[in-house]
């Protein structure tokens, strides 16, 4: 595997470890700092896509997905309160996820690279990140779902709660998707100034 990959591969590898451990710590009602860190995979993905072309940003998905595995394999023989810190449903959701979301990143990174510079990276980490939220928060958690793995209780994900505390009444993982939602496309909109930062700054070094 190519040297020049290797920061990408490494920074993959440190947010998804450092994402695992988090998800365990909550911030607020909602979330759990995991949703800060995870989210900047997506930059990731994306200045690997336009510093060295979707084939290297493919191979740095791939990576990261082979690390979220093999933590979702730890996660799941750690005992918590309730059980293993980390569920078959959880294991799918995660893994689902995080490879559908990144590769649909690459290709629609990819299909706008030749716009404006902001286009590509914004609009591929808005896609992306939505379907990463919309298959993890229902794999994981939707009572429609409980087929995947009838062993585990996710009762308390469908409990019936406002929506983020305000709105209409919801499934509790509907809210707790929505503000993972929110959180992802802010930091996508934030993530645009380190993009064309380290964008410049790598291509003014290359010439």
């Amino acid at each position: 595997m190519s040297r020049t990959l290797l920061p990408g591969i490494l920074a993959m590898a440190a947010i998804v470890v450092a994402s695992n451990i988090l998800v365990q710590y909550l911030l607020g009602p909602w979330l759990t700092w995991g949703a800060i860190t995870y989210p900047i995979a997506f930059l990731v993905t994306d200045l690997t896509n336009r510093l060295q072309g979707a084939a290297a940003a493919r191979k740095v998905v791939i990576v990261g997905f082979v690390v979220g595995v093999i933590c979702s394999l730890i996660g799941s023989q750690i005992m918590g309160e309730f059980g293993p810190l980390v569920t078959l449903r959880v294991a799918i959701g995660s893994g689902l996820a995080f490879l559908c979301a990144q590769l649909t990143d690459v290709a629609v990174f990819n299909r706008l690279r030749q716009g404006s510079w902001w286009r590509a990276p914004l609009v591929s980490t808005l896609v992306s990140s939505t379907l990463d939220t919309a298959i993890f928060f229902s794999v994981a958690f939707a009572a429609q779902l409980a087929w995947i793995d009838p062993a585990t209780d996710v009762s308390w994900a469908n409990e019936a709660v406002p929506l983020l505390g305000i709105g209409a009444v919801a499934p509790l993982w509907i809210s707790l998707a929505l503000a993972d939602w929110l959180v992802k496309l802010t930091l996508a909109a934030v993530a645009l100034v380190p993009f064309r930062l380290v964008v410049g700054k790598l291509t003014l070094r290359a010439v």
